[in-house]
């Protein structure tokens, strides 16, 4: 059986160097042989899904075996410690090279933290964030030169005139005598159109080795602008694909049209918060459903994946989202589904020795279900799930150059937990 020991305020290893809308309805072991990797180590097609309440659309149907509630995976054994208490609704962490933490805090601060914990240092000139609802300073990640060019990349939900939306910037992180800011800041890309709303902003920066970078983005929620994301005039509902100085590369799928916007990847998301690349440098996310429907998908360029046209789950109100189908030619079906959800925030593919039976696994932490959700993918399908109880809203996920895994949990009072394998 799974056991997590909560340890506080325990150092890390020297080698480290608002509600969401869409949560409110949530409240939304190795043996003693040479351990295998990824599915061989624990894909257990025998056992029963570790899901078991019913499913909120109950006359809804996988569109293949294996689209949900996926056989319960070989429970591992954690230790579970607290390196940081104390954060007031953290969204994003990021380790810099030396092992500190960059941390962004909903409200609109960032901060570095010692690897050894502490409030540490907060980073001044982030601009004005809408930090109502959902809103805020989002995710921040750093440039794939960030050893020479000293640049972070970070998304916020800007206040503008007539509404808001998520927007992308980039700044040089400069610290001298103990006091760190954000130098020429520049703003790289604009979510349009610029909506009255504070809800589904989106919001993961995933950088790819051939130096272009996507960034997703939810279709704002209500009724009226949801619709936008079948829209390819507009960028609600869309995973946007850059050039690390926010131009467009040349080889979008829609660059050239003049219907379409052509910094979009792929269109009919819902809200994207969660987004990494798999060992093969394929671009995978998690969007928050509504009722049920939170999806795991691998976004390809040019492609469909059917919100609100199509979805798993129901609306909040118990109705069925538009016409109530789960299919339509020309949509993609998402590789995996949950419901009921475990409202999706923060992702990664776990690469790392530290757990080597996970090696090849998705990593996805979980706002509902309040702790991390383990995937083994066997090619582009999930044979097994698993899920690690952390007590707290998860709000991103990141594996530590320690190799441990490292969650954070949102709302005052938050917390930096590092999970690593249990010692007894």
């Amino acid at each position: 059986m799974k056991r997590a020991a909560l340890v506080a305020s325990a150092m890390l290893l020297a080698a480290c160097g608002t509600v969401d809308a869409n949560d409110a309805q949530r409240s939304d072991d190795v043996t003693g042989n040479l351990p295998a990797t990824g599915a061989e180590a624990t894909a257990r097609p025998d056992r029963a899904p570790v899901e078991t309440s019913p499913p909120n659309a109950r006359g809804q149907q996988p569109a293949f075996a294996g689209q949900t509630r996926a056989p319960a995976a070989e429970a591992t054994e954690v230790e579970v410690t607290a390196v940081v208490d104390g954060l007031a609704s953290a969204w994003a962490l990021e380790f810099l090279p030396d092992g500190r933490m960059l941390v962004t805090e909903k409200a609109g601060t960032m901060r570095i933290l010692p690897a050894g914990g502490g409030q540490g240092i907060e980073v001044t000139g982030v601009p004005e964030v809408d930090a109502r609802g959902q809103g805020g300073l989002l995710d921040v990640a750093l440039s794939p030169g960030f050893a020479e060019d000293r640049l972070i990349y970070f998304s916020f939900s800007e206040p503008r005139e007539g509404g808001n939306g998520t927007t992308l910037a980039r700044a040089r992180l400069s610290e001298q005598g103990g006091t760190v800011a954000l130098e020429n800041v520049e703003i790289l890309f604009r979510q349009m159109p610029t909506w009255r709303s504070t809800k589904h902003y989106g919001s993961r920066i995933v950088f790819t080795p051939d130096d272009k970078l996507f960034l997703v983005l939810g279709e704002r929620s209500d009724p009226r602008p949801r619709v936008q994301a079948q829209q390819l005039d507009s960028h609600l509902g869309k995973v946007i694909r850059l050039n690390l100085d926010g131009t467009v590369p040349d080889d979008n799928p829609f660059v050239g049209r003049d219907d379409a916007r052509p910094e979009i990847w792929s269109y009919g998301h819902r809200n994207l918060q969660s987004a990494t690349l798999d060992g093969q440098g394929r671009l995978w996310t998690v969007e928050h459903g509504p009722r049920g429907g939170d999806e795991l998908n691998r976004p390809e360029p040019g492609k469909n994946y059917g919100w609100p046209v199509i979805t798993y789950g129901i609306d909040y109100s118990g109705k069925p989202i538009g016409e109530g189908i789960t299919a339509r030619e020309g949509m993609e079906q998402p590789v995996y589904y949950w419901d009921p959800v475990i409202a999706p925030s923060g992702m990664a593919y776990y690469d790392a020795d530290l757990f080597p039976e996970w090696r090849g696994n998705m990593l996805i932490g979980g706002l509902a279900s309040q702790g991390l959700v383990r995937l083994i993918l066997d090619g582009d399908r999930v044979t097994g799930e698993e899920r690690i109880d952390l007590g707290h809203r998860i709000r991103d996920v990141k594996v530590g150059p320690d190799g441990a895994v490292y969650a954070v949990t949102d709302r005052s009072g938050g917390q930096i937990l590092r999970v690593a394998p249990s010692r007894s």
